[in-house]
């Protein structure tokens, strides 16, 4: 993948010129159209609400590698999370589109970390492992140099078709990033995690509460509707 500078010396992701999906990335190939016929019914309709997503098209067009990109590219619009020179680490990265996001936005030092492997991106260094392996705080701190401005967290557990149980799984992990944060953010930083709606999160809150001097919850236009999904945004980390 390239990148390119905008008169005002902005960096954008060229997008492919032969048309393929970007390494690491979740765009439709023409293929995926004619294995339509072959597909369970809840893989026909993903397939077909990737084809009719807007932002699915817009993240292909802009060279990102997933439509996710656009909800933090909003959440920053409107909450100024990511700021030039600053140090950013990524809490499940994969594929890599808050990692560009971040590069674009003019961050001095991206570190991020993901079960699975994801391609280079500009300066960014990249763990392959989890959040929570002995050692992999020190990795990611280390490749910072110092301790980060913003820490991100999109992770989310696999769905089991089961709200509520989804729900506390993924409020599980966020608030092993919560934790995280907690631990390692310089003195004024920011913490932003994905959440699911629900009555879980309580104690997540309270912590957030108690070391950040404002929390706020937004749902971003690009979060699809009918998802439960939720962004947890604590700016003014107290230290």
């Amino acid at each position: 993948m390239s990148v390119e500078e905008d008169s005002k010396g902005r960096r954008r992701w060229k997008p492919p010129v032969d048309g393929r999906p970007q390494p690491g990335g979740r765009t439709m190939a023409k293929k995926e159209k004619v294995r339509k016929k072959t597909l369970g019914k809840s893989s026909r309709d993903w397939v077909d609400r990737q084809l009719r997503d807007p932002y699915v098209l817009r993240a292909k067009e802009a060279g990102y590698r997933a439509r996710a990109a656009y909800k933090l590219l909003e959440i920053d619009e409107k909450f100024r999370v990511l700021r030039r020179g600053s140090r950013v680490i990524d809490l499940g990265c994969a594929p890599g589109g808050w990692l560009q996001v971040a590069f674009e936005k003019g961050a001095a030092r991206i570190a991020g970390v993901d079960l699975l492997p994801v391609e280079p991106i500009g300066e960014a260094v990249i763990f392959m492992g989890d959040v929570s392996e002995p050692g992999m705080t020190t990795k990611l701190i280390n490749a910072l140099g110092e301790k980060p401005n913003l820490v991100l967290s999109d992770m989310a557990a696999n769905t089991s078709g089961h709200k509520q149980t989804d729900h506390v799984r993924t409020v599980g992990l966020a608030e092993i990033a919560a934790q995280f944060a907690i631990d390692n953010l310089a003195k004024g930083g920011t913490f932003l995690a994905k959440v699911f709606q629900g009555g879980a999160q309580g104690e997540l809150l309270e912590k957030l509460k108690a070391n950040f001097d404002e929390v706020r919850h937004w749902k971003p236009p690009a979060s699809r509707p009918e998802s439960p999904e939720t962004f947890v945004i604590a700016r003014g980390f107290r230290g």
